[in-house]
Order: C-alpha cells, then sequence, then structure tokens
C-alpha cells in the first residue's frame, strides 16, 4: 500500500521542484482535516485528478484552534497528517502554522491550485500568485451536506447526553 510522507515545507519544495523539472503537474491543497469524512475524501479524488502530484498543506493544531476556535481540532496534527498519508490521492503531507497557507504556496509553486466550491476564486488564498506565474485555480465542488461543522453539528453537547 502507497503512504504519501510527511515532510518540512523545504523538502517538499525540492521535491515538486523536481517534478516540476521532469514535467510533472504538481496540485496543491490544503485544510485542516480535522474530522476526516467521505467529502474530504472526494474532494481530494478530484483535486489529485488535476495533476499528477498531490500536495495536501495541513493546519497546525495552533492554526486551526485561531481558525475554528476553542475545542478544536479535536484530532492533533500527527494523527490529522497521519490519516491523511493513506488517502490513495495523496502524494505530499505538509504542516503549516500561519492561518493562511500563503507562504507554503510560495515555497511549493504549485501549477494548479485547489479550494472548494464554496470560495470565489478572488477568496482563494495564493489564487493572484499561482496565476501570475502561469499556473491555473480551481474550485472543486463540496459533497453535499458533508463537512466536520455538520458531524459536529449532530454530537451531543452534554456529557450526560452521548451516546457511546
Amino acid at each position: 500500500m502507497k503512504k504519501a510522507p510527511i515532510v518540512s515545507q523545504k523538502n517538499a519544495a525540492s521535491i515538486c521542484g523536481g517534478l516540476r523539472r521532469k514535467g510533472k503537474k504538481v496540485v496543491f491543497t490544503n485544510g485542516c482535516f480535522d474530522i476526516l469524512h467521505s467529502g474530504h475524501a472526494v474532494y481530494l479524488d478530484k483535486a489529485a485528478a488535476l495533476g499528477d502530484f498531490l500536495v495536501v498543506g495541513l493546519n497546525s493544531d495552533a492554526s486551526v484552534r485561531r481558525l475554528k476556535g476553542k475545542g478544536r481540532p479535536v484530532t492533533p496534527f500527527k494523527d490529522r497528517a497521519l490519516l491523511l498519508t493513506y488517502l490513495s490521492p495523496v502524494d505530499l503531507v505538509v504542516g503549516f502554522g500561519d492561518d493562511t497557507p500563503l507562504k507554503l504556496i510560495k515555497i511549493i509553486r504549485p501549477d494548479i491550485l485547489t479550494k472548494g466550491a464554496d470560495y470565489k476564486i478572488s477568496e482563494i488564498v495564493g489564487a493572484a500568485e499561482v496565476v501570475g506565474w502561469g499556473g491555473k485555480v480551481k474550485r472543486i465542488p463540496l459533497v453535499k451536506g458533508k463537512s466536520t461543522s455538520s458531524i459536529l453539528a449532530k454530537l451531543p453537547k452534554k456529557t450526560s447526553e452521548r451516546i457511546w
């Protein structure tokens, strides 16, 4: 079974540069991937199909907390990263601690940047940079009703209401 490596930003840049020199198309996406679900799997499969090599930028725990609030992430970085490495569309996982992946995008210089279709192109961090060096930005339709927020909303709020 193929398992994607988890690498530093420097190593990711080196790997992606080598792939581009061989004529391969590097695709980049990012996210928190806090509670991995079928919507994530479908999204990553569609992103990978756009090129030859899919890099997933993964928010650090501190970054997720700043973006999503207290109690998040539910799943720690090491576990989120490990789960992503086992998904067949994913070729590389690289963490980042900023609130946006802009620095990482500039380091990796993907040929194709993807984000969910719930974002307008003008809202996608790094879109202008990727287009500026000749790359493309692709919006991928989300799977209706599949989100971490919808999963968390179904969970009981109080310990006494838990069903497990």
